[in-house]
């Protein structure tokens, strides 16, 4: 089974660009989707041949997650949590578009049937230092912390294994960043407080599968800036993730980054993370 994760900075603006070549050359089972920044009969228009959920931000033309999946894939989607806080909780109408979990069955499942996986779409907050942007951040991180431990105790005691991925805005180290040393402790995404909750994450048991599958790799980036020439120079952030359960990360046999050839090419400022599962 194969899954891609990708940014696509409004996916109208993505369809334009060529999104529609890159998902019928790389035939994702299960496309997770951020900054979608329309409603989900917009999106599943420009997704033909999958099944959309989408959760759209309250305000308009922000954030908004998505889950595709192919109709002819073995698994089809099943019951949805919108958000990460916890049910009932109303979430701020910035954190709202951000966090997408749909429970996937086996494609012909009956009523009742126990998921096989759950696939979480995330867009966490980007970040701006000194200003609120910051607090909402570290607030909305908190709640990830919270549901991420849900999650995996869940899972540990019989229950679905977990994907969670999406555009994290958090690098974790000097190998995921081209340039470390000028935006350490300087800029939002690359702050040490924000790097302990990723590895929080993966001390407690959660697998960074791009990691897992190249341990020695630079990057591979997923985002460039849109200023200067980022781009042509690869002066990257990896800060776009799958994170695994255990069980799941073990299924995974190959990852890449499908860069475009050219500045010209490119459909989004990032570009889509995808990897392969056996399962």
């Amino acid at each position: 089974m194969r899954i891609a994760t990708v940014n696509v900075n409004g996916i109208r603006a993505a369809a334009r660009k060529g999104m529609a070549s890159w998902i019928e050359s790389c035939a994702p089972d299960v496309l997770l989707l951020q900054e979608v920044r329309a409603d989900e009969e917009t999106a599943a228009a420009l997704l033909p041949g999958y099944a959309c959920v989408v959760w759209p931000c309250r305000i308009k033309g922000r954030a908004g997650v998505a889950v595709a999946v192919r109709e002819d894939a073995p698994l089809t989607a099943g019951q949805v949590r919108y958000g990460v806080a916890a049910p009932g909780a109303e979430e701020p109408d910035v954190d709202s578009g951000r966090w997408l979990e749909v429970e996937l069955l086996p494609s012909g499942a009956g009523p009742g049937s126990a998921p096989t996986l759950t696939v979480v779409s995330a867009y966490l907050h980007s970040g701006q230092l000194g200003t609120e942007k910051m607090d909402q951040k570290y607030a909305h991180l908190d709640l990830v912390d919270a549901r991420m431990a849900a999650l995996l105790a869940r899972a540990a005691e019989g229950g679905p294994q977990v994907l969670m991925a999406g555009d994290l805005n958090v690098v974790r180290s000097p190998q995921d960043i081209k340039n470390w040393r000028p935006n350490h402790n300087k800029v939002a995404g690359v702050m040490d407080e924000e790097i302990a909750h990723l590895e929080s994450w993966f001390s407690s048991g959660w697998i960074d599968v791009a990691r897992a599958l190249a341990p020695e790799e630079q990057g591979p980036y997923t985002w460039w800036s849109q200023r200067g020439q980022a781009f042509d120079n690869n002066a990257g952030w990896r800060i776009d993730y799958q994170v695994a359960t255990p069980a799941l990360a073990g299924h995974s046999t190959a990852v890449r980054v499908d860069r475009a050839a050219s500045y010209a090419e490119r459909w989004s400022d990032h570009a889509p993370l995808v990897v392969d599962y056996v399962l």
